[in-house]
């Protein structure tokens, strides 16, 4: 699979990969899976990586990412990494926190692409705070 032909130029100018590799794995897969399968997806050719708070393995998702770049497989420019803002915090004031929780995670300046997980949102119980 050839990255650079296999893109979409978006109405900005950028350009978004056409296959994109989701991270998503259910809870009792090991996170580890994430070190294990998301390096490959990068070594053969894959370049969105598509990541989520929920997912639970953005801080994986992005030690791979780093590494890849550090022994010059990509470079951050060539990786189209995509995040979900979760249906707890789609209030206006908790936008930016959760962004800026996953940016924390996945150790990057930005992410080229954050959507809104579900387009509904949730009430946040008093007891699943931290979660959120």
């Amino acid at each position: 699979m050839d990255p650079k032909s296999q893109r979409v130029k978006l109405n900005d100018g950028h350009f978004i990969p056409v296959l994109g590799f989701g991270t998503y794995a259910p809870l009792e897969v090991a996170k580890k899976e994430a070190l294990e399968f998301t390096p490959f997806a990068i070594e053969v050719g894959f370049r969105h990586i598509d990541c989520a708070h929920a997912y639970q393995n953005e801080e994986e998702i992005g030690q791979v990412i780093r590494s890849k770049i550090a022994d010059g497989t990509v470079k951050r420019e060539d990786i189209f990494c995509t995040s979900k803002l979760w249906l707890t915090s789609l209030r206006p004031e908790l936008v930016r926190p959760a962004l800026e929780k996953s940016l924390k995670n996945l150790q990057l300046d930005y992410v080229d692409l954050y959507i809104m997980h579900y387009p509904m949102a949730l009430k946040v119980l008093e007891m699943c705070k931290d979660t959120g």
